[in-house]
């Protein structure tokens, strides 16, 4: 964390008019004047940004580097692709190889940055896939895909030897919904490969996960773990500034969790990385929503991924590309009161 008691979360805002001395967060649409304080013994306290220690300032305002070839400057749409048959919303619908291809070059042309393919389910409940059979899922796709598009990649895996392979056949990024503690290995790969990570926060494997997760302060505790990660994998020889983290919305958190987090996202930016933000049509957006059927939650996996955009949140890990594509730019046209296509 930033120091031993202190953790600060801007008070991000947005708009066309910024007071005198706002600070622009980590180089990006938003911008913050004031941060939340917060401690585990302590009240929060609100207070102006130029008073909290340089070094978390710093974290805070600095412009965050081009990952995979992405601007996290801005807002990238990452394109979810699983080759499962038991994903939680489309298992089974993208198992076949061309399928999938079909899929993710669909998912380009309507505005995808990224393709995210995963071959071993992580919904709740989900069994163990032995690697060899992930890699028999995912290392063919992602060879047929960069074979005719040049779009950027990440495997969605936990194991080294898939990453891989991955990594052979054109992966430009490792998804690690576990942060390098199921493989320990992993980390070494992506430091040799030198491609850049995502560090997820999830607490259990997915076959209990969700049996009865618990946290002194989930925001806090979540926060503490990514800390960690990401100095490990600094110490794999990983650089922080090719680092993204995610909070891991809907791993072994209930709504409640799940709600403190989203609230609060901003307070990531502390780690001086990258956030990436995946909730779509996860179980709490049908529980809040009333909506059973996870296709049909699309309205609220937008809010969702909008609040995160209100908080610079970079990366958006969705189903739905072109209606979340659509939703953005209404969002940040209506947001900056600018649109250049407009006479």
């Amino acid at each position: 964390m930033p120091d031993e008691t202190f953790y600060y979360r801007p008070l991000v805002q947005t708009g066309p008019t910024r007071p005198d001395g706002a600070l622009e967060l980590a180089g990006g649409w938003t911008w913050f004047t004031h941060v939340e304080r917060l401690a585990r013994d302590q009240a929060a306290q609100i207070m102006p940004a130029k008073d909290i220690p340089p070094h978390a300032l710093s974290r805070l305002t600095q412009p965050r580097a081009q990952i995979a070839g992405l601007d996290m400057g801005q807002v990238s749409l990452m394109g979810i692709l699983n080759v499962t048959p038991d994903s939680f919303s489309d298992g089974g619908k993208f198992i076949a190889p061309q399928a999938a291809i079909d899929h993710a070059l669909t998912m380009c042309e309507a505005g995808a940055d990224m393709i995210d393919i995963g071959g071993e389910s992580t919904r709740p409940g989900a069994a163990y896939v032995d690697p060899l059979d992930e890699i028999n899922r995912t290392a063919p796709i992602i060879r047929a895909i960069r074979d005719v598009s040049a779009v950027p990649m990440s495997i969605d895996t936990r194991k080294a030897d898939v990453a891989d392979h991955a990594v052979q056949a054109g992966a430009t990024l490792i998804n690690d919904v576990y942060a390098f503690t199921h493989d320990p290995d992993l980390a070494k790969v992506a430091a040799q490969s030198r491609v850049p990570v995502c560090l997820m926060h999830a607490q259990g494997d997915p076959e209990v996960m969700q049996d009865n997760p618990a946290y002194k302060n989930v925001l806090l505790d979540v926060y503490d773990f990514l800390d960690a990660r990401i100095k490990l994998a600094e110490a794999a020889g990983i650089p922080r500034d090719q680092i993204m983290v995610d909070p891991g919305i809907g791993f072994g958190k209930t709504v409640a969790h799940n709600l403190e987090i989203l609230s609060r996202i901003s307070l990531f930016h502390s780690l001086g990385c990258a956030i990436l933000l995946g909730a779509s049509r996860k179980r709490f957006i049908g529980a809040i929503g009333q909506e059973p059927d996870a296709i049909q939650r699309l309205g609220g996996s937008i809010a969702v991924a909008l609040q995160g955009v209100a908080q610079g949140v970079q990366v958006l890990r969705v189903h739905d590309i072109k209606q979340t594509k659509q939703a953005l730019a209404l969002w940040l046209a209506a947001s900056s009161g600018e649109y250049n296509d407009v006479p």
